[in-house]
Parts: C-alpha cells; sequence; structure tokens
C-alpha cells in the first residue's frame, strides 16, 4: 500500500523522504517492525517510542512518524505530527480499507455493566437473525468464535485488524465495552459508533485518572463519536451527558422521567422480573441474571435494540436467553448444597455493593463475602470496599486478588482500614479464603465470591498462574465430602 494513502485525512509535515512510496505494515513497537514498515513513536506512560527508533531501522523501518524531531538517515522519510496516537488510529483504520465503515459498531461505556451489557446486546441481535461481533473483557468473538483478549478495548492497531476481520467474516454489528482508557489514549478515534449506551460512573481507575471529573470527561467522549445515544440518567453523571445530547437521546432508567422505565422489579435467586411500557404497551420482561443492576443494564440494550430497529418480541427472547460468564453467576447449582456460591466479577466499590444487595435479595441465612484488591491499581478504592463488604455481609473474609507486583498483605491492609467491624477474617491464600467460607457456610446462606468473575487465572508477582473458581469450587467440595 502507497504511504500516501494511509496517509489520508492525517495532519502532517514531511520533513524528509517522500510519501510516494510502497509500505508493506505500520507499528507502534519497534521491536515488531519488519522491513519496508512505518514506525509510529507514541509516547506512553512508561515509555516513549522516540527511544527505539533506532531499534525500529534495524530492524527494516523505512518510515518513522514522530512527535518530536528525530536523526535519521536522508533515506528514511520522516513525518512530523501533533499527536502520534491520533495518527495512529488513522493510518489503522486506512491501512485496513475503513472496516469500521462497512458494520454497524455499537459503544457501552461506564464504571459497571459493560460485559453484560454486550452479552445481552449479542443475544438480542443474534436472536433478531444478525452475525454479531464482540469485543470486551471477557474474550472477543467473531460469531460464535472466541479470541482471547488481553484488554477491554485493544490498541487501535489491533483494532482495526479485528475489524477487517469480522467485515471478512460478514460480521453485521460489532458490539464494543469501550474502556475510558481507549478513550483517553485514542484508541477509538476516527470511529462512527451507530449506537453507545452509558451505564454508570463511580470511583474506579483513579491510578489513571487522577480525579473522577477526568474519568467523567473521557467516558463522555463516546457520546460525540456517536448517531444514537442511550443514556441511564438515574445516575447523575448520565444526567450531565444527557445535558449535552438530550436533542438524540434515550433515556432509560427506574425513576420517573425515563424514556423506557422498569417497574414491579422482582428479584430472586435464578433471575429477575420486570414489566416495561414500549409504545403504549406493557410488556413483562424475564432476565436469567439476578439484581437491579441488571434491570439497568437490560434498559440499556433495549434502548439501542429498539433503536436499531430491533423487533420487541426478538428482543424479549434475547433477552430471556441472555447469560454472562462470571456475573452474578451461580456455581452451586446442581452440587447438592444447602447454600448458594455466588462468583462476580464486582471489583469497584459500586460493582461489590450491588452484587452484595442482589444475594441479599435471596439470602435467608448468612451473606458471606470473600474478595480481595487487585494491585497496581486504584488504592483509594481498597478501604471503601473493606467497608462496604463489612457493612453488607455476615462475614467477609479479605484475601488476594490479583496483587501483580505488590505484595498480597499490603492490599489486604489498605483493605481493613476502611472496615469498623468485627466481623471479617484475613486469609492471605485466595483458595484456602474461598475453602474456609464453604467450611463456614449453612443451610440458606450465601457465599459471594467477588473481584475475578469470569477470569481463570492470578496474576502474582512472578506471573501468571491458573486460577478458575468455577474448578476450585468444585475440588474443594470433593475435599469436604
Amino acid at each position: 500500500m502507497k504511504l500516501s494513502d494511509i496517509l489520508k485525512g492525517v495532519d502532517y509535515e514531511l520533513i524528509q523522504g517522500s510519501v510516494n512510496k510502497d509500505i508493506n505494515y505500520l507499528n507502534y513497537n519497534s521491536r515488531l517492525i519488519q522491513e519496508n514498515d512505518i514506525f509510529i513513536c507514541v509516547k506512553g506512560f512508561k515509555t516513549d517510542g522516540h527511544k527505539y527508533v533506532e531499534s525500529a531501522l534495524t530492524n527494516g523501518a523505512k518510515v518513522i512518524i514522530c512527535e518530536d524531531m528525530v536523526d535519521v538517515s536522508e533515506d528514511i522519510t520522516v513525518i512530523k505530527v501533533e499527536n502520534s496516537r491520533r495518527v495512529l488510529a488513522i493510518c489503522a483504520k486506512n491501512y485496513y480499507c475503513n472496516p469500521c465503515d462497512s458494520m454497524k459498531v455499537i459503544g457501552i461505556t461506564g464504571t459497571n455493566g459493560k460485559t453484560t451489557s454486550v452479552f445481552m446486546l449479542k443475544t438480542i441481535l443474534e436472536e433478531a437473525g444478525f452475525k454479531v461481533g464482540l469485543i470486551g473483557t471477557v474474550a472477543n468473538y467473531i460469531g460464535s468464535r472466541k479470541i482471547k483478549t488481553e484488554r477491554t478495548t485493544p490498541e487501535s492497531l489491533e483494532l482495526q485488524k479485528l475489524f477487517r476481520e469480522m467485515v471478512d467474516e460478514k460480521v453485521e454489528y460489532c458490539l464494543m465495552e469501550v474502556s475510558s482508557h481507549s478513550l483517553a489514549l485514542d484508541r477509538v478515534y476516527g470511529i462512527k459508533f451507530s449506537s453507545s449506551i452509558f451505564t454508570n460512573l463511580t470511583q474506579d481507575h483513579l491510578d489513571f485518572h487522577k480525579t473522577l471529573e477526568n474519568y467523567f470527561q473521557a467516558k463522555k467522549k463516546l457520546f460525540s463519536m456517536t448517531e444514537n445515544e442511550v443514556i441511564n440518567i438515574d445516575d447523575d453523571y448520565g444526567k450531565r451527558i444527557y445535558a449535552e445530547f438530550k436533542n438524540t437521546a434515550l433515556t432509560y432508567g427506574i425513576n420517573e422521567g425515563c424514556d423506557l422505565r422498569a417497574y414491579n422489579i422482582e428479584n430472586e435467586s435464578k433471575g429477575v422480573k420486570f414489566n416495561l411500557d414500549i409504545n403504549g404497551k406493557t410488556y413483562l420482561m424475564d432476565l436469567v441474571i439476578p439484581g437491579n443492576h441488571n434491570v439497568y443494564n437490560a434498559l440499556g440494550v433495549i434502548g439501542v435494540a429498539l433503536k436499531e430497529n430491533i423487533e420487541v418480541n426478538k428482543i424479549i427472547k434475547g433477552l430471556e436467553k441472555a447469560v454472562v460468564p462470571g456475573r452474578c453467576e451461580i456455581v452451586s447449582v446442581n452440587k447438592g448444597l444447602d447454600y448458594d456460591i455466588v462468583v462476580d466479577y464486582a471489583h469497584t466499590p459500586d460493582g461489590l455493593k450491588n452484587i452484595l444487595n442482589c444475594s441479599r435479595d435471596f439470602t435467608t441465612g448468612k451473606l458471606i463475602t470473600v474478595f480481595g484488591c487487585g494491585g497496581d491499581r486504584d488504592k483509594t478504592k481498597r478501604p471503601i470496599m473493606g467497608k462496604i463488604a463489612s457493612d453488607l455481609s455476615e462475614l467477609c473474609i479479605v484475601t488476594s486478588d490479583n496483587p501483580r507486583t505488590e505484595e498480597p498483605i499490603s492490599i489486604i491492609e489498605d483493605i481493613l482500614q476502611g472496615i469498623n467491624k468485627d466481623n471479617y477474617l484475613v486469609e492471605e491464600n485466595r483458595r484456602n479464603a474461598i475453602k474456609k467460607a464453604m467450611e463456614m457456610a449453612k443451610k440458606g446462606d450465601v457465599i459471594v465470591i467477588a473481584g475475578k468473575g469470569h477470569e481463570d487465572y492470578q496474576v502474582l508477582k512472578n506471573g501468571k498462574i491458573h486460577f478458575d473458581e468455577r474448578e476450585i469450587v468444585d475440588e474443594i467440595l470433593k475435599e469436604l465430602r
């Protein structure tokens, strides 16, 4: 492909060389550069791509796109730009022939509910007969084909490559969890979203964004790239977004004044039912995932489905089938227990509060919570989550999550700063913590294992180990019998 074609839509200054040359590929990682590639110098938080120009040239780069001046030989084309992250996104889109323009892209952003929402919407759209792609936390999907993912929203180069694969395999809708990091770092720059959902905003990722306002402003970016906005206006930050986009937005919630409002909500252990009025007619919605927070998730995807002209009967059937890995997943079914065990990904204060309040609705005995907090992440939420677990449970067992490079006991000590009751135990080893909870559980009790959900690994200082909580529950059951 010609360099000039890859640069379409880019505002740049040609420092030396020519744009009339053939290019093999482009990359922001100097180690992956091959002969006749473009190397784009991206400034990161831990390092700066400009430091690796020499490495890229050694590997065969013939074009350098940079923000700062670089000293290279005359046979190398040098292009200077203001924002290399945005240029990476534009060039990637051009290289893969604008695949995101050949299907409908739907984005979902918010602190909690993104994963549940994309899975709900995937089921609805498939029920309506569409081939669907999905990009998110659990995995990426092209139709039924599952692809492992490393982050919620890939870097723009990998993202456009994935879009290209989807289009080539006749995907009609791509559903994306759009993280605040991806918005702040321009990974989704240049994408036009057909519809987008704002679920909610509560404290998370302050290690990256520093303030809640910065976090919100990153999330809000999505809606300036969207044709149809679907917004939870029971959330204060949702109200702020709605004030800006009210001419085109559809609102949802459980309070008065929403375009889509759930009422007569009935929670039970195996799901939740609610009424919803659509175009003057009342429908009974029946979800197999319990909790008021999942009512909100359902309302958001219903809003998108209506905007996308999906028939109401297809929406209802899709929601009745929607199951989400690691989200309020009851792993004790058909195991001969007289208590329940729930695995959930809740790793934020609001997420933990939601799953505990949800579980309380079907707890007739004690609520036992096993949880920890991730290392190398926002430390300020740790004591907050400790207080929530202690206040909402009869017993909480504080343990390790994904400690990463931090000492697990140091993270636990941060959590304990928020607990002012004596209803907790500390067990650093997560497997042992789960076993203690199961040894203590009695009839009618509910154990919530929070923080990891769908993950089948644990990230320690010396790397990843296999750690699937469903398997661990089964192993412990064999030990206890």
